[in-house]
């Protein structure tokens, strides 16, 4: 007689998860790109952030802002629906995504910053930076992107990204070309932990004992 899937393998990633997962660094990315275009001639993406656009001494800013909130309801959302992966990377996401809904709320004046901003944007940086290490999965089904190995990778290069981040803070030319790149990359990676478990599914197989074991295919 075979025996049932354990819950956890059981379950598969909704489809509105992966839904929301895309749209996280499609409308951060077009959020920007449309609030560039309105700024004045003095405005450089390169050396400017994206709080910038967002905050009082940005032209039009409410696209930007707009793009902030909808961006971490969309995280959240996929925290929500992320079940294949384990509650810490679930709450961690759900922080990353509470941090962009905190920094649209605390807008940066027209010169200098605030201690929110501040605070709601190193955390976000922090969340998402680190999100992969805790993504990766202890039992199958364990693609080889969710191993241990896999998820450590992309955690390193997120951390270098963070670092070139935090350097150009410091007086650097390329602020707003680092903080592009690095945002664009972090929150690409849940749609891509998304995708690879909504398509990595487990199958009850029989053995010759007429015991049940999990395995693991990919969907084609």
């Amino acid at each position: 007689m075979t025996q049932p899937a354990r819950p956890d393998l059981a379950r598969l990633v909704p489809g509105w998860t992966v839904v929301s997962a895309a749209l996280s660094p499609v409308l951060a990315t077009v959020g920007w790109l449309i609030a560039d275009a309105v700024q004045p001639a003095s405005y450089s993406p390169v050396r400017k952030t994206i709080s910038v656009l967002a905050g009082h001494a940005g032209t039009d800013r409410w696209i930007m802002t707009g793009a902030l909130f909808l961006v971490g309801g969309c995280q959240l959302l996929t925290a929500v629906g992320l079940t294949g992966v384990r509650l810490p990377a679930r709450v961690l996401l759900a922080v990353a995504g509470l941090s962009s809904l905190g920094i649209a709320a605390s807008p940066e004046p027209a010169r200098g910053s605030t201690p929110q901003h501040i605070a709601w944007t190193a955390l976000g940086a922090v969340a998402i930076a680190v999100w992969p290490a805790f993504v990766a999965r202890r039992a199958p089904p364990r693609p080889l992107i969710l191993s241990g190995y896999g998820c450590a990778a992309v955690t390193a290069v997120f951390l270098v990204l963070l670092g070139w981040l935090v350097i150009q803070t410091q007086g650097g030319t390329d602020l707003g070309l680092a903080e592009r790149l690095t945002t664009s990359a972090e929150t690409c990676w849940p749609f891509v932990v998304a995708v690879v478990l909504r398509r990595t599914t487990p199958v009850r197989r029989d053995t010759s004992t007429g015991s049940a074991r999990d395995a693991v295919t990919w969907r084609s």
